[in-house]
């Protein structure tokens, strides 16, 4: 917890407020870019191997493994003020919620990879690659990080009141001290 109080006795006042308010997105887009990296790492070692020809199947194998680390990292940290579910139930929501997550990431791969024909087939390797990344991995992700994060709230990690919103009339932590920075020599 110290660094954490370290960290946000660093962020100026105004924003440390926003930061506060808006504390579960922002764990819940570290946890995101954790597993952007893993699902990227798994893609393209399985899309550049093994899976050659069905980047399709690379994506989905990747979406998966990176879903089953998510839903750790969200459980223990992102969402873990709430406890609204059994977590079998809990569970079987979150896999639900990040199934179509993975579905919405790898659709625009499809289309452009089926539908547009953007491939080494047609264009160079380069281009391919560049379209794979674009379609999958911004495109993609964006749709589905949009979804989850809007799902995951509403219905897998609701409050035990049934809420899905954080009451902000309530007091926060005080106000930590602004830090103080003390030349070295």
């Amino acid at each position: 917890m110290a660094y954490v109080d370290t960290v946000m006795g660093m962020i100026p006042q105004p924003f440390r407020d926003l930061a506060l308010r808006h504390a579960e997105f922002i764990k819940f887009a570290i946890v995101g870019g954790t597993t952007f990296v893993v699902d990227l790492a798994i893609f393209y070692c399985l899309k550049l191997t093994i899976l050659e020809p069905k980047p399709v199947t690379a994506k989905i194998i990747s979406g998966v493994l990176a879903m089953i680390l998510s839903y750790f990292l969200n459980r223990q940290w992102s969402f873990r003020s709430r406890g609204g579910r059994h977590i079998s139930s809990e569970a079987v929501l979150f896999f639900i919620v990040s199934g179509i997550g993975v579905v919405l990431s790898f659709a625009p791969l499809w289309v452009s990879r089926y539908g547009l024909h953007l491939n080494a087939e047609h264009y160079s390797l380069t281009v391919e690659n560049i379209a794979d990344f674009v379609s999958a991995y911004i495109i993609g992700n964006l749709l589905q990080m949009a979804f989850r994060f809007w799902a995951m709230r509403r219905w897998v990690f609701p409050h035990e009141d049934g809420t899905t919103e954080i009451d902000v009339s309530e007091p926060g932590p005080p106000d930590l001290p602004e830090p103080r920075l003390t030349p070295r020599g």
